[in-house]
């Protein structure tokens, strides 16, 4: 009898297979993204399904993040007698920082997880192999207009969340903490610049293309059948967090190195 040969394997190779597929994932959806026929009325309809699942919840966030970073920057500015600053610090931590973050998790955990079911039934129920026998691409026509809206609706939802925010930390930094509006205002205006607009806008579409090709990817493996499905929803969205914790570190380090202070 012939001797069966076995793939050789070490600790950590499984884990290394999927990484490697979730980026070939990543890959392919850039590459897809630019060949025809591009899928106009899907991505207009899952752009619509995510922002309609993301607005309410994201606004609601939004609000204690910028009164929570308010009140603790508020609380130190005058402790060490730097009330002046207290608008600066707080505008940037929100628009560098917060609103990247929130516009993030939720679009993981309200849209991408939503995305991920979807993917994850149509698995089960054979639609995926049904479309490779018919010679349609899975990728370019189901993941592809579903990232793009994930990155739409990250930038949008950013900037509200950027203006709530602010608005939040405004009212209480004021009204419950006492401050000046006119330092509140002035303060952020002499230290803020336009790059710090960009960087957050970078993060967002960034974010939103991680969390909408993890959650693509979840869909597209499940195991287990219907279980399965639930169960590889949780894992994109706890994939996604950590994977957006570790990019906003990234992000952040190089922007601080290559953008210097306004008037430094």
């Amino acid at each position: 009898m012939a001797e069966r040969t076995t793939t050789p394997s070490f600790p950590g190779a499984a884990a290394l297979r999927q990484t490697g597929r979730l980026y070939g994932l990543g890959f392919d959806v850039i590459r897809l993204t630019f060949r025809r026929p591009f899928q106009v009325r899907e991505l207009i309809q899952q752009f619509w399904f995510i922002a309609s699942v993301s607005i309410l919840p994201t606004a609601l966030v939004s609000i204690p993040f910028g009164a929570v970073i308010a009140l603790h920057i508020g609380s130190l500015t005058t402790q060490i007698g730097a009330q002046s600053f207290t608008g600066a610090a707080s505008v940037l931590a929100i628009i560098q920082q917060a609103s990247p973050i929130v516009t993030a998790l939720l679009i993981a955990g309200a849209g991408g997880s939503a995305m991920c079911a979807d993917l994850g039934s149509r698995t089960i129920r054979e639609e995926i192999d049904a479309m490779e026998v018919l010679g349609v691409s899975p990728v370019q026509r189901l993941i592809v207009p579903r990232v793009l809206a994930a990155m739409g609706v990250s930038v949008f939802l950013n900037g509200m969340v950027s203006v709530v925010g602010v608005l939040g930390g405004y009212f209480f930094n004021v009204i419950m903490q006492h401050g000046t509006p006119g330092a509140y205002l002035a303060s952020f205006s002499a230290l803020a610049q336009l790059p710090d607009l960009w960087i957050s806008e970078i993060k967002a579409i960034i974010f939103g293309f991680v969390a909408g090709v993890v959650a693509a990817y979840r869909g597209l493996n499940p195991k287990g059948g219907p279980k399965g499905v639930g169960d590889a929803v949780n894992q994109s969205v706890v994939i996604t967090f950590l994977l957006l914790f570790v990019l906003n570190l990234v992000l952040t380090t190089v922007y601080l190195q290559l953008v210097p202070p306004k008037g430094s």
